[in-house]
């Protein structure tokens, strides 16, 4: 037989997949100024500040 969960790992859970969709992986295209050839940055960062991290150079 399987082992049960328990309740408290479920809650646990939950907690951890709620807090998890408030992070956004963003990523942006940079022009390298020695080639001119594009690069991608990729960050994690907070839902709230997605408009910020496209409007800084």
């Amino acid at each position: 037989m399987a082992k049960q969960a328990s309740k408290n790992s479920k809650v646990k859970d939950l907690k951890a997949a709620a807090e998890a969709k408030v992070w956004t992986k963003v990523i942006k295209a940079v022009r390298s100024p020695k080639t001119g050839a594009y690069t991608f940055k990729d960050q994690i960062i907070h839902k709230d500040k997605v408009t910020e991290y496209f409007n800084q150079k």
